[in-house]
């Protein structure tokens, strides 16, 4: 099977790359209703209060004025300091990161006027556009939160955060997509082991403060550190350090739960090997706990079985019931097998790292299906070559969180970077019959449509396409689900350098806020008699 795209007459072809599209595997989740009982001392009450006639309930829509689109953003990678390494001669932060933000929103109907801020503070003038358009920032020296503001409907707007440091520890491409602040979070990704720093951070961008609480998890089951709640005080910042909070974990999930506030948040993984940097990324928050869990924007090099630097699904069943899970992994050509990562036994609360060593070259989509709830998420890497003081390659990677499915959503693009949009199409069973399609837009600068795409990806296939062959400078990318089979997509990005390419991805800014009515009922409780 193959993923067809078309294009309309106003766009530019979409290239076709028949050894780009996979045969997926799907399981449709099913719905379910909620039936609340009452108790039985409710109903004598119920029947002491006497019958009522029931009434039917008036609906009317009532129109909503469009709301903003307000997106936090990264601040710097944290860099370490000399005497963690006990080394006075020898400088683990040799330069400084290159740290940007670049907001995007679509002209149209839905463009007001976009911001990029300090946290706390005021935009200049050089930092606003409206009716469309984008904002560079470069210097940035902490948190920025973007706001775009709505037109006669919601905007359609992403922003994107980026460090790039080339040299030291924690060389690597870390960026993410900025986000809305959130009370609920899974990060599936990290470690405190020997070589490894895991920092979670906390940003408040609200006016009140923020009470956060840690739920950590390691491959012996939960962790319970000393300190489990944090405060963050709104317009600030807070870092925690979950070497200190869970130590020796060679693999971690962090759950954060938020009360009196909301907090955008993100885990910084740095790596070293000895003294050889072997990558920093930023792991961002991926689906809540689900039966389903699909991971896409895997774009892994050919690696050997056992290989460090191969790919890795990581997992994790948070309740008390143990389950196994089913593994799928969605190729160029469909499903690829590999012994020993069909079937993958999960103890509650414990995480499980699957190697997927042995994979061809190629972008992935992973789909996790399994009898009770659990979280994904999957790192690759991108081995490149020693330094000066190396005794071996260097090694960047980049996680991939569990997917939102079918998201009409925004990404917006760092300069610099080559992105590939990956696509995969999760069909209803094993081989998955039929097909899901899109429309895909390439936005320029001036929130313009650069070019605009139908891209047509077989059920249980994923298919890649390079944002260059696309359109010339393009500043995001914007694709909506428009039927068939489950989408889900990422964007990849690829910085290259003369010791080995810097690698990242991006998860998609969601399209809010489409409605401008809500159903507004009247209270139809009876009367008593």
């Amino acid at each position: 099977m193959t993923a067809a795209p078309t294009t309309p007459p106003s766009g530019t072809p979409l290239p076709d790359r028949p050894r780009e599209r996979l045969t997926q595997r799907a399981v449709r989740a099913a719905s379910g209703l909620l039936v609340l009982g009452l108790a039985g001392g409710a109903l004598a009450g119920a029947a002491q209060l006497g019958s009522a006639d029931a009434r039917a309930a008036t609906v009317d829509e009532v129109e909503v004025a469009p709301a903003p689109v307000t997106l936090q953003c990264p601040g710097p990678v944290l860099l370490p300091q000399r005497a963690e390494r006990g080394d006075a001669a020898f400088d683990p932060s040799p330069v400084a990161p290159v740290v940007t933000v670049d907001a995007v929103t679509a002209a149209g109907a839905g463009a007001g006027a976009l911001s990029v801020q300090p946290l706390g503070g005021t935009p200049t003038a050089q930092d606003v556009t409206a009716g469309g358009g984008s904002v560079h920032r470069d210097g940035v020296e902490g948190p920025l939160v973007v706001r775009a503001e709505p037109g006669d409907v919601a905007p359609v707007a992403a922003a994107t955060g980026v460090s790039v440091v080339t040299d030291g520890d924690a060389r690597g491409l870390a960026a993410a997509s900025c986000r809305a602040p959130a009370g609920d979070d899974w990060f599936v990704g990290g470690s405190t082991s020997v070589g490894a720093t895991s920092t979670l951070v906390l940003t408040n961008p609200g006016l009140t403060a923020a009470q956060v609480e840690l739920e950590l998890y390691g491959p012996n089951g939960r962790v319970v550190p000393t300190t489990t709640q944090y405060a963050v005080a709104p317009g600030a910042t807070q870092s925690v350090d979950l070497g200190g909070a869970a130590a020796e974990q060679a693999a971690l999930v962090v759950h954060v739960t938020v009360t009196g506030g909301l907090v955008a948040a993100h885990v910084q993984d740095t790596v070293v090997r000895g003294f050889t940097p072997a990558g920093t990324d930023l792991v961002v928050p991926g689906a809540a706990p689900a039966t389903r869990q699909v991971v896409t924007g895997v774009v892994a090099p050919a690696s050997q079985v056992g290989s460090p630097d191969a790919p890795v699904l990581r997992l994790l069943a948070p309740g008390d019931a143990a389950t196994t899970a089913q593994v799928t992994l969605l190729g160029a050509d469909g499903p690829v097998e590999l012994p020993g990562a069909q079937q993958v036994p999960l103890e509650a609360g414990e995480v499980t790292e699957v190697p997927l060593g042995g994979l061809p070259a190629g972008p992935y989509t992973v789909v996790v299906d399994a009898d009770v709830p659990v979280v994904a998420g999957a790192v690759t890497s991108r081995t490149g070559l020693p330094g000066d003081l190396d005794d071996e390659p260097r090694v960047d990677r980049a996680w991939s969180p569990a997917a939102a499915r079918d998201t009409h959503g925004t990404v917006a693009l760092p300069r610099g970077s080559g992105a590939r949009v990956v696509v995969g199409a999760v069909g209803e069973d094993a081989v998955g019959r039929g097909e899901g399609t899109a429309t895909l837009r390439v936005l320029g600068a001036d929130g313009q449509v650069l070019s605009q795409h139908t891209v047509r990806v077989d059920a249980g296939t994923t298919g890649a396409w390079d944002v260059a062959d696309l359109a010339p400078d393009a500043a995001a990318v914007e694709l909506e689900p428009t039927g068939g089979a489950t989408l889900v997509w990422a964007v990849a990005l690829t910085l290259p350098q003369a010791d080995g390419d810097l690698v990242a991805v991006l998860d998609p800014v969601p399209v809010t806020g489409a409605r401008s009515a809500v159903e507004v009922r009247e209270d139809a409780r009876p009367a008593r008699r």
